[in-house]
C-alpha cells in the first residue's frame, strides 16, 4: 500500500474545526494517522468531536481559541509546538460571512470578516512557518472559495477576504518555500454545511447551484477533507502556491 498519504507521526492544527469543513478536514487528517488539535470557540464541542475521533482509534485534542484574539492564537501555534517538539500542518479553516449590499455595509462588519478570514489567517501561518522553516518541512492549507476568484451580491467582505486568502496563499509558498514548507489553498463551490444551509433550503437557489454546477449536485464536506488529506500529505510534495477548485466544475461553465 503507497504511504504517500500517510500523515503517521505529524501533528496537525485545524481551526474551525467543530463542525463543517473545518470537522471534515479534521477527521480525514486524523483518519490517515496525523494528531489533530482541533480548535474553535467551543471547547465543549470540541471535546465532544475529540471524543468521536478517540473512539476510532485516531488521535486528538482539543484547544479553544478564537482566531481573532492576538495573543490566544500566537500561544496557541507556541503550545502545539512546546507539547509535541513540532507543527507539521496548519489548516487555516475558521471563517465567517456577513451578509449586505456594499452600500449598507458597515465598516465594523467590514472590519470583523477580513479579521476572521485573512487577518487571523496570517498571523497564524506567520508563526506555524518560522516553526516549520526552522525543521525544513511544512504544510499550510487555508480553505479560500470559489469567491476566491468569482464573486455574488451581498457578500463584498467575504470576496474581498478570500481574494487575499488566495493571494496570502502565493506569498507564503514564495517565501517559506525554499525552507521546505508548502502553501496552498482549497476554493470550494456550493457545499452542504452549516454556513450554506438558509440556502441549500431554499429551493429556488438549491436549483440553481444544481443547474449551474456541470456534476449537477452539491458538494459534501468529506470530499474537501479529502482535497486537504492530499494537501497535507506527501502525494502534494511539488504543489506549492496553488488554489485548488473543488467545485463540481461550476467556475469552468458559462
Amino acid at each position: 500500500m503507497s504511504k504517500l498519504f500517510s500523515l503517521e507521526g505529524r501533528v496537525a492544527l485545524v481551526t474551525g474545526a467543530s463542525r463543517g469543513l473545518g470537522w471534515a478536514i479534521a477527521e480525514a487528517l486524523a483518519e490517515h494517522g496525523a494528531h489533530v488539535v482541533l480548535s474553535s470557540r467551543d471547547q465543549a464541542a470540541l471535546e465532544k468531536r475529540v471524543a468521536e475521533l478517540e473512539k476510532c482509534g485516531h488521535s486528538a485534542q482539543a484547544r479553544a481559541f478564537d482566531v481573532t484574539d492576538r495573543a490566544a492564537g500566537a500561544a496557541a501555534v507556541a503550545a502545539v509546538q512546546a507539547e509535541h517538539g513540532r507543527i507539521d500542518i496548519l489548516v487555516n479553516n475558521a471563517g465567517m460571512v456577513h451578509r449586505d449590499t456594499i452600500a449598507e455595509l458597515a465598516d465594523e462588519d467590514w472590519d470583523r470578516v477580513i479579521e476572521t478570514n485573512l487577518t487571523a489567517a496570517f498571523r497564524l501561518a506567520r508563526d506555524a512557518a518560522r516553526h516549520m522553516a526552522a525543521r525544513g518541512h511544512g504544510r499550510i492549507i487555508n480553505t479560500a472559495s470559489i469567491m476566491s476568484l468569482v464573486a455574488r451580491p451581498g457578500v463584498a467582505s467575504y470576496v474581498a477576504s478570500k481574494g487575499g486568502l488566495a493571494a496570502l496563499t502565493r506569498a507564503l509558498a514564495v517565501e517559506f518555500g525554499p525552507r521546505g514548507v508548502t502553501s496552498n489553498a482549497i476554493a470550494p463551490g456550493y457545499i452542504v454545511s452549516d454556513m450554506t444551509a438558509n440556502l441549500h433550503d431554499d429551493p429556488e437557489f438549491d436549483s440553481f447551484v444544481r443547474t449551474r454546477t456541470p456534476l449537477g449536485r452539491w458538494g459534501e464536506a468529506r470530499e474537501i477533507g479529502a482535497v486537504a488529506l492530499f494537501l497535507a500529505s506527501d502525494a502534494s510534495s511539488y504543489v506549492n502556491g496553488h488554489l485548488l477548485v473543488a467545485d463540481g466544475g461550476l467556475t469552468a461553465a458559462l
